[in-house]
């Protein structure tokens, strides 16, 4: 339930603040509607794709329409139908953090079915890889606790396809597209924050220290990179910004996902400060660099810092917390950081890969982008016919 609270009410406000008055309702519907179309997904055919046994690469069709969840079945020692839900929240906020990388631009139908096509195209498998006993990038001992490589480095190259493919902006560059409501963004991220703990915490699947240190680890990772990032730009902005701070609490939720479980407090200082100062970087001057028009900063702070996250698990990942299995650099085990290497690469290369595939197919199929006239009139009134007071 705190998982789902992240994405509804908590990403879609977080987002909402963010864009123009115009285009509120719009943001807000594409989250909510995202939400409640995969959760169907998930029950038809998205779990069995994602935890049914399957092999290397996927799993198979023996628990659609969650055949053979009953009562009595279980998923480790927690009832399997509790173990699916919480999935569940996972499979959803996925796709709906890619939202924020093209709106203002892209039409509902299309989105709605790109969010499909990709949960089970991207999604499913990836999650299989990682995190299914029989997956490949599991077998190989890619540590990934709550979806550092399946949620957020899934979304974040997710979002920055999706925005390079659907275009810029109409007046991108030009003009002014400052944020709406910061009160809006600031009580979404808070949702977050709160929600991540069952994010994270949660992912121990059972209440025992382990699921307590995440919980902590949880925390730190989030504060220190808040108030890196709010340092960063205090020095090179020279003012401190509720979005900066907002954005920086985020980017250190994102980092510390995978290596929750694995890391004592310190380490998720370590992780933390890293995400704040690297993710801003990217969501101001590599965003700049390069030309893209991600409006949210998806791939600057949920790509990026997935990545660094990534990368760091098996820099700070201590058997101390996470048992034999799960020592990284610090414990003399430098080959971690090499498979955690392995894992984003592949991540990246097949999420990029199929990202561009159906966005591709989908936009000469029936087009991608709302006209002219309506993204500047705004989505809430073209698209849904109604708009804020």
């Amino acid at each position: 339930a705190f998982v789902l609270m992240m994405s509804i009410p908590g990403l879609a406000l977080f987002y909402a603040g963010m864009v123009r008055k115009k285009n509120v309702l719009s943001v807000l519907m594409q989250v909510f509607a995202t939400v409640s179309l995969l959760s169907l997904v998930w029950m038809i055919v998205g779990y069995s794709l994602a935890f049914g046994e399957g092999g290397a690469y996927i799993g198979d069709l023996s628990k659609a329409f969650m055949n053979g969840v009953g009562v009595t079945s279980l998923s480790g020692t927690i009832p399997e139908s509790v173990f699916s839900m919480f999935q569940m929240t996972f499979f959803i906020i996925t796709p709906a953090l890619m939202v924020g990388a093209f709106v203002d631009r892209m039409r509902f139908g299309p989105m709605l079915l790109f969010m499909v096509v990709w949960s089970l195209v991207v999604y499913a498998p990836i999650a299989h890889w990682v995190w299914a006993p029989t997956g490949f990038l599991f077998g190989e001992g890619v540590l990934d606790f709550a979806g550092g490589t399946v949620v957020h480095i899934n979304a974040g190259i997710g979002g920055l396809v999706a925005c390079i493919m659907v275009g810029k902006r109409v007046g991108f560059g030009n003009e002014h597209m400052a944020p709406h409501n910061l009160t809006l963004t600031l009580i979404g991220t808070s949702l977050l924050w709160v929600g991540w703990f069952g994010f994270n915490a949660g992912s121990a699947l059972a209440a025992d220290g382990r699921a307590g240190m995440a919980f902590f680890a949880t925390h730190i990772g989030s504060a220190s990179a808040a108030i890196a990032w709010m340092l960063v730009e205090w020095v090179a902005k020279g003012k401190p910004s509720v979005l900066g701070i907002a954005s920086g609490a985020v980017a250190g939720l994102v980092a510390i996902t995978p290596a929750a479980g694995f890391v004592l407090p310190n380490g998720a200082l370590a992780i933390g400060i890293a995400a704040g100062v690297i993710c801003f970087w990217s969501a101001t001057s590599l965003k700049h660099m390069l030309g893209y028009d991600d409006s949210l900063d998806v791939f600057g702070v949920h790509g990026v810092g997935g990545i660094v996250g990534a990368l760091l698990t098996g820099v700070f990942a201590t058997s101390a917390v996470g048992g034999s299995a799960a020592s990284g650099l610090i414990d003399g085990n430098s080959a971690q950081l090499l498979i955690q290497v392995k894992g984003v690469l592949y991540t990246v290369v097949w999420c990029g890969v199929a990202s561009f595939v159906m966005l591709k197919l989908l936009d000469l199929v029936i087009g991608l982008r709302v006209d002219r006239d309506s993204e500047r009139e705004g989505l809430d009134l073209a698209l849904h016919g109604e708009s804020v007071a």
